[in-house]
């Protein structure tokens, strides 16, 4: 005990083994619903639920493991949600790109992120893309995923007349979600830990009542095998071969990098462990982060990212990388838990998506509305990934629109020639898209 004290700085951090361990449970708890949640949103690409699950629980087990030692912070990571949706929706299903080759989009991208990291790249890029831009493409995903949520709750559903409309209420499937939703609203405002999850084992319990969703024959297995996803990655890499799919790397790129950056950021705020407004370790938390990225698509699933939901554990204490060990530790205790991965359907899962959503969609409160030249392409990046149902193309109109609002405002000298890159691949990504 004393050794573990030691090498996680316990006294020093004013924190104990049994706080850590509360914390990590308490973060576990919160985000644990990624496990359930990552195989509904990949499975829609094809790809095998069962191998999905083991492959969320071990990647998310060997990121928060690897930022607890390393980096000694008590922030938890996991396949994220916003990504594993651009994955799926966009790549796979928008772009008839198989999911093997998306894997292989993921090994690429996340290989270049681990570049920018040792090359310590990341400031220049987070200071060439103006902050307002930066909360967009974070709220516009949340509206996206809230979006994705709202259609597999049966909340809302296709129209001729009007593209979409609200669902029927006749329809038993959307009460598991209403019912869902409304619980998970109330314990999350009462601030109950694990409301997340909690509603989906209520909503799952209620679907089970009503008779729409059937028992799970077993609860504990064995571990679902890796074999049908595992590897693919690699053995696809030569795939990424057009613009296209060069685009595709690169979005999963810049949303990995800026999304985790700003949870890694705002985390460590929150745990009072900012040193002069500035992060320590941060080379090491977005290395441990990266590689996490690296093994999450090697094992097969989309990027692997820092989670938000960490909150949770600081909030009752956690302050070291212990936390995060014990994170990583309790995923891997949930690997025999598969069976009950049925009961999880996207009408149990929609009212978590929606949720985070709406967590999401808070970012949108740092953007600058009054200043036009700001609005308008933070407007479009916001409202266009879930009209367009593409993370790519929602932040490709912001990003061209960005610098000739700017040069209409005669700020022209606060355009970055990082922002002309971004608008010209941008500019290069809607022409190949369109080219019949």
């Amino acid at each position: 005990m004393n050794s573990i004290g030691k090498f996680f700085h316990l006294n020093e951090n004013h924190t104990s083994f049994k706080t850590e361990f509360l914390a990590g449970l308490t973060t576990f708890v919160s985000m644990s619903y990624i496990l359930f949640v990552n195989p509904a949103v990949l499975g829609a690409s094809g790809m095998n639920k069962g191998a999905l699950f083991t492959a969320t629980a071990l990647s998310a087990a060997f990121t928060c493991i690897v930022m607890g030692v390393i980096a000694n912070y008590p922030i938890a990571s996991a396949p994220t949600l916003g990504l594993n949706a651009f994955f799926t929706y966009t790549v796979c299903l928008g772009m008839h790109v198989k999911w093997q080759t998306a894997l292989a989009a993921v090994f690429v991208a996340s290989i270049l992120f681990i570049l920018l990291t040792v090359f310590k790249v990341r400031e220049m890029i987070i200071d060439a893309i103006p902050s307002d831009i930066k909360y967009a493409i974070s709220a516009g995903i949340g509206l996206f995923i809230a979006f994705i949520g709202l259609q597999g709750g049966k909340l809302i559903s296709k129209s001729d007349s009007t593209l979409v409309t609200v669902g029927s209420l006749n329809n038993p499937l959307v009460w598991i979600t209403i019912f869902g939703l409304v619980v998970t609203i109330f314990l999350m405002i009462a601030k109950v830990p694990g409301a997340i999850f909690i509603g989906m084992i209520v909503a799952a319990i209620f679907g089970i009542i009503i008779g729409q969703i059937p028992m799970p024959k077993a609860f504990i297995s064995g571990i679902p095998s890796l074999s049908p996803i595992f590897g693919q990655a690699i053995f696809h890499i030569s795939d990424i071969n057009t613009v296209q799919m060069w685009i595709v790397v690169f979005t999963f790129l810049l949303v990995t990098f800026f999304d985790t950056t700003g949870t890694l950021i705002g985390l460590v705020q929150q745990a009072g462990l900012m040193k002069d407004n500035k992060m320590p370790r941060a080379g090491e938390a977005l290395a441990a982060d990266s590689s996490g990225m690296l093994v999450g698509s090697v094992l097969g699933t989309s990027p692997v990212g820092a989670f938000v939901e960490s909150s949770a554990g600081i909030a009752v204490g956690g302050r070291t990388g212990l936390t995060a060990v014990w994170v990583g530790i309790f995923f891997l205790i949930s690997t025999i838990f598969s069976p009950i991965l049925s009961v999880f359907t996207t009408q149990v899962t929609a009212p978590a998506l929606i949720i985070v959503g709406v967590l999401m969609a808070e970012n949108l409160a740092h953007v600058h509305w009054t200043d036009l030249e700001i609005a308008i392409p933070c407007f479009l990046i916001a409202l266009g990934m879930p009209l367009t149902y593409s993370i790519s193309d929602g932040l490709g109109w912001g990003l061209i629109i960005y610098p000739v609002s700017m040069l209409a405002a005669k700020r022209f000298k606060e355009i970055t020639p990082m922002m002309w890159i971004l608008f010209f691949i941008f500019v290069i990504y809607f022409v190949v898209l369109n080219v019949k």
